[in-house]
């Protein structure tokens, strides 16, 4: 029965997936910012107002997780100034509120609705914002301050919960983003805790690399790439007095795709990728699990102002340093218990419009289906869990303007990012 049940879906995702891009529309008009820097903009200075509203329900039915629900709104006004033609200024305030409560982290979330921190904030979660970039090229931009984090880093879903684009910390530290025709490299330092001598706490911060190396030109009719992700997450230092071991977890993530751009009609390009998983704990005990690996096929397509993206899953003791916990095998319900070899089907609907230069209304609805698996519960041994029908969906609103202040508007800006 089980398999007849697995066979059905497996069925019905590849029936999906046959009429289906990793199409980034809705993250690149709903979640990120434009990063180029013109020449043309030198002098210029520009107030804008960063705004992203968001009502997000997750209805998990299963002992992984529970659901839970994200009404409110991220705001982020700032001053953009362009002192010399190669450099970015960026100052401001970085702000998330949620409607129905005046209780906020001290500085950032891990998985939501558990704080990361133990201290709280009251009335309203802020934090200040500050960005330098410089430009040596066309090709090469070095960014201090508040780098370009979350869906500017294009991880997949596995390794990063696109749901972090709400409720995250702006990131902060250092990046590098190299372009090259055959290669676009994103390298990253996200400063996540600043330790003194004798402090009571570990430092911490987390690495990244994302590339995506080309086999042709983007615009090829058949184009061909090669993705290479990785992330890792370190606790430790020498100045403190914790006497807690170090930390440092891996993720890893590498593969190939293929887009087929169309052109013509309502459906403009079809993209299928398929991507190696691994996670493995490098120093530590945070962790019961040592390592572990996955399975990640993706295929999807935009239809006119819709995406579709079917994808199938399967690993054997992975854990996501910051993916959906649906991903991985451990239950977040029942402590120390995690799944052998979870197997799911994924299949996700969104609706992107963009009224203006700076405002898009961005629709989503994500189906997560998980077959029969067996748990292992230190406590209560071990157990099989029947499969489980979970989902989510969300109303997000951007309102990312600009407002020149100083000189006549020489550029039109397409991207729903800030000049």
């Amino acid at each position: 029965m089980k398999r007849r049940y697995e066979r059905w879906f497996l069925t019905a995702w590849l029936a999906v997936a046959g009429c289906i891009r990793l199409c980034a529309q809705f993250s690149e008009q709903v979640y990120q910012s434009a990063d180029r820097i013109d020449s043309l903009w030198k002098g210029n200075l520009y107030v804008t107002i960063d705004n992203l509203n968001f009502f997000r329900n997750n209805e998990w039915a299963t002992v992984m997780t529970p659901g839970y629900t994200l009404p409110g709104f991220r705001l982020q006004p700032k001053v953009t100034y362009y002192p010399a033609k190669n450099i970015k200024i960026e100052a401001g305030v970085h702000s998330l509120w949620f409607w129905g409560t005046n209780r906020y982290p001290s500085y950032a979330y891990s998985q939501l609705p558990q704080m990361e921190g133990e201290a709280a904030s009251h009335a309203v979660h802020v934090l200040p914002y500050l960005r330098a970039q410089v430009a040596f090229s066309s090709r090469v931009q070095l960014i201090l301050g508040n780098i370009y984090g979350g869906a500017n880093h294009r991880l997949i879903e596995p390794l990063y919960n696109p749901e972090l684009n709400l409720t995250a910390d702006p990131e902060s530290g250092l990046q590098l983003l190299y372009r090259l025709p055959w290669m676009e490299l994103d390298t990253w330092v996200d400063w996540k805790e600043f330790i003194y001598r004798s402090d009571v706490k570990q430092e911490a911060f987390n690495y990244g690399l994302s590339v995506r190396m080309n086999a042709n030109r983007p615009e090829s009719p058949f184009h061909v790439y090669f993705p290479l992700q990785a992330l890792a997450q370190h606790q430790g230092g020498q100045i403190d007095v914790t006497n807690l071991p170090v930390q440092t977890v891996l993720n890893g993530a590498a593969g190939a795709g293929l887009d087929w751009n169309l052109r013509r009609g309502l459906l403009r390009r079809i993209s299928l990728e398929w991507d190696a998983v691994s996670y493995y704990q490098h120093a530590g005990d945070q962790w019961l699990l040592k390592s572990g690996y996955g399975i990640y096929t993706a295929l999807s397509a935009g239809i006119a102002d819709f995406q579709i993206k079917s994808a199938y899953w399967r690993a054997d003791r992975f854990i996501s340093l910051l993916g959906n916990t649906l991903f991985g095998a451990p239950s977040l319900s029942i402590e120390n218990a995690y799944f052998d070899h979870p197997e799911m089907v994924t299949l996700s609907v969104s609706y992107t419009r963009s009224f203006a230069a700076g405002y898009a209304l961005g629709i989503d609805f994500d189906l997560y289906q998980r077959f029969a698996a067996r748990l292992n519960d230190p406590a209560s041994g071990i157990s099989r869990v029947g499969a489980k029908s979970n989902y989510s969906f969300g109303v997000y609103f951007r309102v990312n303007p600009s407002f020149l202040i100083n000189r006549p508007v020489t550029h039109v800006f397409q991207h729903a990012g800030t000049p």
